[in-house]
């Protein structure tokens, strides 16, 4: 009996050796790793939810999504791509480290899966938090799309703001690092101009400074929102161009409807939002 157990010892080991080879010989000594589901585009919305913001600006940010996403031309859009299906994800950025996901990556194939995004949306109100990091949301998204589940044929993330940035690295060197990634930046800036403490923060002509120092990468454009009024119908417009694959011309996206003749204005330096904590005393 011992010499059976014995022999048994030296066996068994050496059968299991011979069936983990035979596995992995045969591709199966691990299930295979799921591939990502491919889309037209992967789309990332970073928004703006700093204290130059208020809580009634924050929520017309939202709502404005929201609505876009119930639109019919925008579903129709998301339809007309050679798959017939983008992936979106949502969250919202203030200083440098504040990053704030809303809605996870999320596929959107039709009318249903369009309006549950939209719902989602509804679920949590803006929070509201201190500086601006511009550069601090493109890093985030740069990020996020490793691991989303999804390769898209063009990748893109889409930045709305209402002022320079002010906190983390300079804008245009995350702008650069997502560039080299393959990564398209396009720009909402909204163009708000009124009293108060955060006013100090405003600049003229913030359409330039996206232009100049915010978006970048393959067929990088922009939309201007006049105001936050008017941030739904840009939104809705912006999206609808940016999931059919059909950028505007830089120099058209910035030019307003009441804007008329040649564009004179002198655009902002890239560090202009840095220049204006450092004059009020913050390093």
């Amino acid at each position: 009996m011992v010499s059976v157990l014995t022999s048994l010892r030296t066996v068994l080991p050496r059968f299991a050796a011979v069936l983990v080879l035979l596995a992995g010989l045969l591709g199966l000594a691990a299930p295979a790793a799921a591939a990502d589901t491919p889309v037209d585009v992967a789309l990332i919305l970073a928004i703006d939810v700093s204290r130059s913001i208020d809580v009634d600006e924050a929520q017309l940010q939202r709502e404005g999504y929201v609505e876009a996403f119930r639109d019919p031309k925008l579903i129709r859009a998301i339809g007309s791509g050679f798959l017939g299906k983008i992936a979106v994800a949502y969250f919202e950025w203030a200083g440098s480290g504040y990053a704030r996901i809303i809605v996870p990556w999320t596929l959107i194939d039709g009318e249903k899966s369009a309006h549950a995004f939209a719902d989602a949306l509804s679920h949590h109100s803006p929070l509201s938090e201190r500086r601006t990091s511009i550069s601090g949301a493109i890093n985030f998204a740069t990020h996020w799309f490793d691991g989303s589940g999804f390769q898209g044929t063009r990748r893109v993330v889409d930045i709305s703001g209402d002022g320079p940035n002010n906190d983390g690295e300079l804008v245009t060197t995350a702008r650069q690092r997502a560039i080299a990634a393959g990564i398209t930046i396009n720009g909402l800036p909204i163009l708000k101009k009124d009293g108060g403490f955060y006013s100090l923060f405003n600049i003229p002509n913030l359409d330039l400074y996206y232009r100049d120092c915010v978006i970048g990468g393959a067929g990088a454009f922009m939309e201007v929102a006049a105001n936050f009024s008017d941030f739904a119908r840009a939104v809705r417009r912006k999206l609808i161009l940016e999931i059919a694959g059909r950028s505007r011309r830089k120099t058209e996206a910035m030019i307003l409807p009441a804007q008329a003749g040649p564009d004179a204005r002198v655009p902002p330096p890239c560090d202009i939002g840095e220049q204006i904590m450092h004059r009020l005393g913050d390093p």
